[in-house]
């Protein structure tokens, strides 16, 4: 609960679930991967935190991204980052999404590095000469990790993962939007923000049909799954080839712990550059009770 409220007082939204990946050949045993998985689902709600999962000498490694994009999580990957030459690196993502504007952020600065994304649920080596990591791809990538996926210089999704978008929504009366009342600077908020996504989405080479689907989508209704046609038209996929991201990668996959439900995604709204105070909203993807929804902050 402590966690809890301090994500709440800085204000941040969540995109949805992203567990995702491919597996690397000779990875790891079916019965060990499936507990890996399960525990991935519970790591992704959390704060993001970054890792280098080195594979040497076969390949060179890659950087896992896993859990929800807050107000600090720009902050924490520059210190991650520091002293490491991650340019044309690839971003194996594994989240429930985040904050918008804090997404927008972290999406530059991947973009300024060259890295490369997919999706996926990283699996270190546990030791032993033949053990090596492993990424799984059965898997989601949710809402705002999306967004945060379209950064990639190049970009590839395992056929096994999901990747799905939902519309931005005043995260404090997602619950039961019907129902809610909205006012005027409410309606501001969430313009300016499909504004700024939208600036993003076209400077990333994303499609405006990205946009029209999440758009489309309202927070009593479940998410969207894009299909692999909409990968593509989309522009959300540019290459077929996991080697083009992960080289010495094989794509088939052990059995993997089921998967959390499909959850709605809820968007808030905090200011992309935190020179000035705005209102801000936010958002919380439901987990069965463990989560309570968040309210209206400053930010």
């Amino acid at each position: 609960m402590k966690l809890l409220k301090s994500l709440n007082r800085r204000g941040w939204l969540l995109v949805g679930t992203a567990v995702c990946g491919i597996v690397m050949a000779g990875a790891i045993a079916t019965f060990g991967s499936s507990a890996r998985a399960g525990a991935a689902l519970e790591e992704r709600k959390l704060p993001m935190k970054f890792g280098w999962v080195a594979c040497e000498p076969n390949c060179r490694g890659w950087i896992s991204a896993v859990g929800i994009i807050t107000a600090d999580t720009p902050r924490d990957f520059e210190e991650f980052a520091r002293g490491r030459q991650l340019g044309g690196a690839t971003v194996v993502l594994d989240s429930s999404g985040g904050s918008v504007n804090d997404a927008i952020s972290l999406g530059r600065r991947f973009r300024n590095l060259g890295l490369l994304t997919t999706v996926g649920i990283s699996l270190p080596n546990r030791g032993g000469q033949s053990a090596r990591p492993a990424v799984v791809p059965e898997a989601y990538c949710e809402s705002m990790c999306v967004f945060l996926l379209l950064a990639g210089k190049k970009r590839y999704v395992p056929d096994a993962a999901h990747v799905r978008v939902h519309q931005i929504w005043m995260g404090d009366r997602a619950d039961d939007a019907k129902a809610a009342s909205y006012s005027a600077q409410d309606l501001m908020i969430v313009e300016r923000d499909i504004g700024r996504l939208a600036k993003y989405t076209f400077d990333m080479g994303g499609a405006g049909d990205l946009l029209s689907l999440a758009l489309s989508v309202p927070p009593w209704e479940d998410l969207h799954e894009l299909d692999s046609g909409e990968l593509k038209l989309t522009n959300l996929v540019t290459t077929d080839l996991v080697a083009d991201v992960l080289p010495h990668v094989d794509v088939t996959a052990p059995a993997v712990a089921e998967l959390a439900p499909k959850t709605q995604a809820r968007f808030g709204a905090g200011p992309e550059q935190p020179a000035k105070s705005t209102q801000t909203a936010e958002a919380l993807v439901p987990t069965g009770g463990v989560v309570a929804p968040a309210a209206a902050v400053q930010k």
